[in-house]
């Protein structure tokens, strides 16, 4: 093992692989295929012991409000792809690719990925079941445009990145709460649904969003076995929206990445740019401005775990690629270099 004799700017020019971007891939898959664990049987099997209760919390997704570990799955995998696109983008102009196959092959991606999700709820129910607010989907709907930016400048992308947050707090804030009259047995809750927020809050309540209201309209769209209502989890696949937004915080950072700061420089600005997201996600949501809300992907959310997507990256970066501490993360960097196929997998075995 060999150690970095100091940092190392990564060329602006040259597209280099980060280990520790597959490392940060694979740790994501790992989390990923530790759901076969099941850990929520030991603890309900053991409901006074303390850490396997902490272990279960941790491998299931938050009610609604808040963070586990769990719930920072599918942020990381997005904000990965956004940073592994500028490596991509320099990759296929060293090859040779005009701008029109580089953009062909990303939307032609885009669908790929669509598909597959839709895909596994096929197998997974029997009957084709058309929603798309899992990982591949979500992705997949956004990554043609996060591609498209990635061939505009950062101050574009940051542009970007502060519309789609600013637009969609707005739509929630916007929207109109439920009536007296409001059938809350339709969207399987009731009026005193213990998740429920109150005060200016509640325009983020479950299944009572436009995001909702918007996949009562589309998804009725689409061949439906019985019509849509309402999703169990409160899942919307105007999700994508947001998830563009963590896409392009991934987008910003590669372009860091890849540009002349020294190694040092890059930790920082990761550093930084992680504390001060956690806060100010965090304050959004206690201050009753916008909740922490993963599952509708508000956009305290998209700002609080990409906090934490700057802290991981930055922490794995100085470990593995300025340390040059490699070794350990072999495994997760076989794992992140299969991350689809590690997807289907899980998916496949608990369908």
């Amino acid at each position: 093992m060999t150690s970095a004799p100091g940092p190392t700017p990564l060329s602006p020019t040259l597209p280099q692989r980060l280990t520790s971007l597959d490392a940060y891939r694979g740790f994501v898959m790992f989390l990923m295929m530790a759901e076969v664990l099941r850990l929520h049987a030991m603890a309900e099997a053991f409901p006074q012991s303390g850490f396997w209760n902490f272990l279960a919390w941790h491998q299931s997704h938050v009610e609604w409000v808040g963070c586990a570990l769990h719930d920072l799955i599918q942020p990381s995998f997005s904000f990965i792809v956004g940073v592994a696109l500028p490596f991509s983008l320099a990759a296929r102009s060293e090859q040779g690719q005009t701008q029109k196959q580089k953009i062909l092959h990303a939307f032609r991606r885009a669908l790929i990925l669509v598909a597959l999700g839709v895909l596994l709820r096929i197998i997974g129910s029997g009957f084709a079941k058309w929603t798309f607010e899992d990982t591949l989907s979500q992705i997949g709907l956004g990554y043609g445009f996060l591609f498209l930016l990635g061939l505009r400048s950062v101050r574009v992308q940051w542009i970007t990145f502060a519309a789609i947050l600013i637009g969609y707090w707005l739509l929630f804030a916007l929207y109109p709460l439920p009536g007296t009259d409001f059938d809350w047995a339709a969207i399987g809750l009731s009026r005193d649904w213990q998740g429920n927020l109150t005060g200016f809050a509640a325009h983020w309540n479950k299944n009572t969003n436009p995001a909702w209201a918007f996949d009562t309209w589309f998804l009725n769209l689409f061949p439906q076995k019985t019509p849509f209502a309402a999703n169990g989890g409160g899942y919307a696949t105007l999700s994508f929206i947001p998830t563009l937004a963590t896409m392009i915080l991934g987008l910003i950072t590669g372009n860091m990445l890849r540009s002349e700061k020294t190694a040092q420089q890059k930790i920082r600005w990761m550093l930084v740019a992680g504390i001060i997201a956690l806060f100010t996600g965090w304050l959004l949501g206690v201050l009753g401005i916008c909740p922490v809300v993963k599952r509708i992907w508000t956009p305290s959310w998209t700002i609080f775990s990409g906090g934490w997507c700057f802290l991981i990256l930055g922490g794995l970066y100085l470990v593995i690629d300025v340390g040059g501490w490699k070794s350990w993360v072999f495994p997760l960097i076989v794992i992140g270099m299969n991350s689809i196929f590690v997807y289907l997998f899980v998916r496949l075995v608990n369908v």
